[in-house]
């Protein structure tokens, strides 16, 4: 669904990605992982057709990020590290004026409907400014489903939030890789890209250095010793057995 070949950017001096390579197959979770400054965000921007290559070649669902960018954006949708809601407008009416610009038949029932798959319905009447960073970014990424895009771009969705509002964050984007959207993950959360994807490509300094599936990843290191350790809990663990832990709906 998407494919990156010798993907080169620099902003004047500064080379930002140095040949970057890499494949997401159709209808999984791909976790781009890597510290700020390595180049997630403007491959993100390349795919969006944000931002043009200096070399290399980007298609998204068949299409050229370059040539062929409207064919690019009617495939993707682009959540950020900031939910892109209009404060004044309720969760309701936000989705309904996306569905209309998005010429959808029926934008209220669109509405409700996401409302009820993302468990916003209680909150739907209220206005977003009164949201707290998950459930605006629960409401984020329900627009991202209108029209039904093949592919997601997610660019470090959980930025900001709170354990509980990140473990949301996770649930709501096992609910995208659920109806078979090709999810493209951009992340600097190691926690993150373990518990949400199927494949995961480390990049460092503008350069992948290392792509596979976890277990593969896990290889790479030397053979685990077994010792006898005593783990202390560490305090996200604490906060979510106090408030409750979601975490285990997403396994």
């Amino acid at each position: 669904m998407i494919q990156v070949r010798q993907l080169e950017k620099s902003f004047r001096d500064l080379h930002v990605l140095r040949g970057v390579d890499f494949e997401v197959a159709r209808g999984s979770v791909f976790a781009l992982l890597g510290s700020n400054g390595a180049g997630k965000t403007t491959i993100v921007r390349i795919l969006s057709t944000l931002v043009k290559p200096d070399a290399g070649t980007a298609t998204v669902n068949g299409f050229d990020a370059v040539r062929q960018a409207a064919g690019v954006r009617e495939s993707i949708s682009l959540t950020g590290q900031f939910a892109a809601v209009d404060e004044i407008l309720t969760g309701r009416e936000n989705l309904a004026l996306v569905a209309r610009l998005r010429h959808q038949p029926r934008p209220g029932r669109i509405a409700d409907d996401l409302l009820a798959r993302f468990g916003l319905t209680e909150a739907a009447g209220r206005r977003v400014s009164a949201y707290s960073g998950g459930l605006r970014r629960r409401l984020d990424l329900a627009m991202s489903l209108i029209g039904d895009p093949p592919v997601i771009l997610l660019d470090e969705p959980t930025t900001g939030l709170d354990p509980r509002a990140r473990v949301e964050v996770w649930l709501a984007v096992r609910e995208l890789a659920g109806r078979g959207t090709t999810v493209l993950l951009a992340t600097q959360y190691l926690d993150e890209a373990e518990q949400l994807a199927d494949r995961i490509a480390i990049l460092h300094h503008g350069r992948l250095i290392a792509d596979g599936t976890l277990a593969e990843l896990r290889k790479l290191l030397p053979p685990a010793r077994v010792e006898y350790v005593e783990k202390q809990p560490t305090l996200e663990e604490i906060f979510l057995a106090v408030v409750g832990d979601q975490r285990e709906d997403i396994r």
